[in-house]
Parts: C-alpha cells; structure tokens; sequence
C-alpha cells in the first residue's frame, strides 16, 4: 500500500507534545518523514502546548505533506525571541514591577493585574501571520476536512476557572467525549486555541476563549494520547521532546548544593509536559498486549493502536546552555536570576531558548534521529504488517 492511503492500514494520527522551543526538534523530524512520504495523508492530528503550533500549522496548510512540512520548517529556522515575546528592558521591568506590587500588596484591589513574566502579543501577530487567519480563525482547516485531507484536529488546553483539561476539536463525523478533569468540545480553531494551548504556566499569559481564561494544555494531561485515540487513531505516531536518560545519567546531579529556582522550575516543566507522554505509552503497550491475547469479538469497544514514540538522541536541555549567552540581554539577566547557570541541564531555559541557531540545531538533530529509524518509520508509516518486527520490541518506547 502507499502512505497516502492510510485507511487500509488504520487512520494514522500524528501526536505532537509540548516543550516550548524544543518543540523545533519535532519539525527536523517530521523534514525526514517527509522526504520518505512526500504525499502522506495524516487524517488525525492532535497537538498540545508547543505542539500545537506544529499542529494547527499542518492541518491549516492545504498543500501536500513535504510542502507543509517544508513551510512549517522555515518558520522555525526564522523565529526569534522577539517574535514570541517583549523581551525588551521596559516591558520586562514593568512586568516585574506588578508582580512585586501585588507580592506586596496583601492582596489589595489596588494591586495591578499580571498576566504572565512576558507579554506574547508578537506571538500572537506572527501566528495570525504565518497561519493566515481570517478574524483569527484557522479557514484551511474546514478546507482540507472538506477536500479530505484531513478528518479531525484536536488541540488541547486547561481551563484555569474550574481545572479541566479540555479538547477543542474540529472534525467530520465527531463524538464528544468526557473523562474525569478531562472532555472535549466542538469548535472552530483559531490563533487564541494555538496561543492557549502553548501558554507556558507563570511564563506566558493566559488567552480568553468564550468566557474563560485558559493556558497551557498539558498542565493536568494525564493521557496525553487519549485525544487521538478518541478520534479514531489505529496508529499513532508520537514525537516527545524528552530526552531518555539512561540510568547512569539520570544519577548523575545536574546541580551542585540547594537547587536554584531554574532547577526546580525545569522539573516541574517536565513532569506537566514530557513525563505522562512516557507513562501514557507504557499504559497504552501493556494493554495493548493484553488485547492480543483476547479474541477479537471479545474486546467490545477496545481496540489494539499501534504506536510508535520518537525522542530525542541527545538532551536538548544541555543544548541551550551554550546558546544562552545569545538571548536578548533584559531577558538573560532575568533568567539568570532563577539561576539558569547553575544547572547542568537546563530545561526551563531550554523552553525558552527561541533563537535561530538553537531551533536550526534541533531541526537538525531531528532529521538525524528520524533518518537513523528510517527503517521502522517506513514500516510503522507505510501500515505494514510486520508481526515480527511488533515481537522484537520496535514499536517499544
């Protein structure tokens, strides 16, 4: 069969995750797929954080598969950090300046609002930009549902008001579904559910949609995977940013005494957007497993999903701190503050870290990564049927 037609082998869905500027790792990634499936049909997206970025930009580009890849890399290898957020000396100073009004302020009415460390209304211009929205609307999306290209897109937020971990999806043929803290919900995509989905906690401001303020999806994403399988994914392809340390480094400390602010901040970044795509796979294998030994007519509305997981051959995080020195300096000074240069590997700068030379870095780490599983890729995308290469592991995290 040829990738394009993906419903032979099961609907494909691609499954991108957060981690802010490292999220340009999944673009030299996908470069790769590209070059092996320049035509592929990928019916199901769904994308989350940063991820939703690399989404909304593939299901809106009405163009074939490399073509949209190829616009979409270019628009990383141009980003900056001035195009993501005010990273001048006064905005920042004004920032700081109401936080530490209202730290103070014994929660006077007086105190002013703040909304976030920096302002991402450049954010905002260049996505409605390089999208080209229609009153902040993503309009190719209902073109290529109605042309086919694509069947459903979901990208996922948390509602700040009542906690919830909500799926906005745009689709032909869609059910709703509702989980505890988590459902989904019908809607037209546009720039504020990117911007959403990709508000990075405390970092970047929350985004209004209807009448609540929401943020970054993966805060309370527990089953980061759930929102392709509701869809109808029979195979899901999943692009991580984490890096899989091997027990030997994962013992080795990152910092030296107290942990600076940074350290505990790049934990915590971890765990809401990285460590549940790990812990959702290892779910999603062992039940499938299990299903394997059930008889198909006694599985009821379980299904066996395929999947494979793709991560990063080095860490991205120690990547940064060799670019940090290049960041606007009001937000160098700023960063290191919370201590970016006392942590060996610095995930919260790495998130961050919206210069060219670093985003051209990981684009091309990715291709690596992905030209060095060439061989699974064509497998896993291209729907065979390889019962032995399953019995080896491959498809495995």
């Amino acid at each position: 069969m040829t990738a394009s037609n993906g419903a032979a082998a099961g609907e494909l869905a691609l499954s991108m995750s957060g981690g802010g500027a490292r999220a340009a790792y999944q673009v030299g990634l996908l470069r790769h797929v590209a070059k092996l499936f320049p035509e592929l049909r990928v019916p199901i997206m769904t994308g989350v954080s940063a991820g939703a970025i690399n989404t909304a930009y593939l299901a809106n580009d009405p163009r074939p598969f490399a073509a949209r890849v190829s616009g979409l890399a270019d628009l990383w290898a141009s980003l900056t950090t001035e195009q993501v957020f005010e990273s001048h000396a006064l905005p920042l100073l004004l920032t700081a300046s109401r936080w530490a009004l209202r730290l103070v302020s014994g929660g006077s009415k007086l105190a002013p609002p703040t909304r976030g460390m920096v302002d991402t209304a450049p954010l905002r211009r260049f996505l409605e930009a390089a999208l080209g929205t229609e009153e902040g609307v993503l309009r190719g999306i209902p073109r290529n549902l109605e042309a086919g290209r694509l069947r459903a897109v979901g990208l996922t937020t948390t509602d700040y008001a009542t906690g919830q971990t909500i799926t906005h999806v745009q689709g032909k043929d869609i059910r709703t579904w509702e989980r505890p803290n988590r459902r989904s919900v019908l809607a037209e995509l546009g720039v504020a559910h990117v911007m959403a989905s990709s508000a990075l906690p405390l970092f970047f401001p929350a985004v209004r949609i209807g009448d609540t303020w929401h943020g970054d999806g993966g805060m309370r994403l527990t089953a980061p995977l759930a929102p392709a399988l509701h869809l109808g994914a029979q195979r899901i392809l999943v692009i991580s940013t984490r890096y899989g340390r091997s027990q030997r480094e994962a013992d080795q400390p990152a910092t030296v005494g107290y942990p600076p602010p940074a350290q505990v901040i790049g934990l915590l970044l971890n765990a809401i957007f990285l460590d549940m795509v790990d812990q959702d796979a290892l779910r999603m294998s062992r039940i499938n497993d299990l299903l394997r030994l059930v008889p198909e007519e006694q599985r009821g509305d379980l299904r066996v999903v395929e999947l494979l997981v793709l991560r990063p051959s080095v860490d991205l995080a120690k990547l940064a701190s060799s670019y940090e020195p290049r960041l606007p300096q009001p937000f160098r000074f700023l960063t290191r503050g919370l201590g970016t240069r006392e942590t060996r590997s610095p995930d919260s700068l790495s998130m961050v870290m919206f210069e060219p030379e670093y985003l051209r870095l990981l684009m091309e780490i990715g291709e690596r990564d992905a030209e060095a599983r060439s061989a699974e890729l064509r497998a896993f995308v291209g729907g065979e049927d390889l019962p032995s290469v399953q019995r080896t592991g491959f498809w495995k995290i």
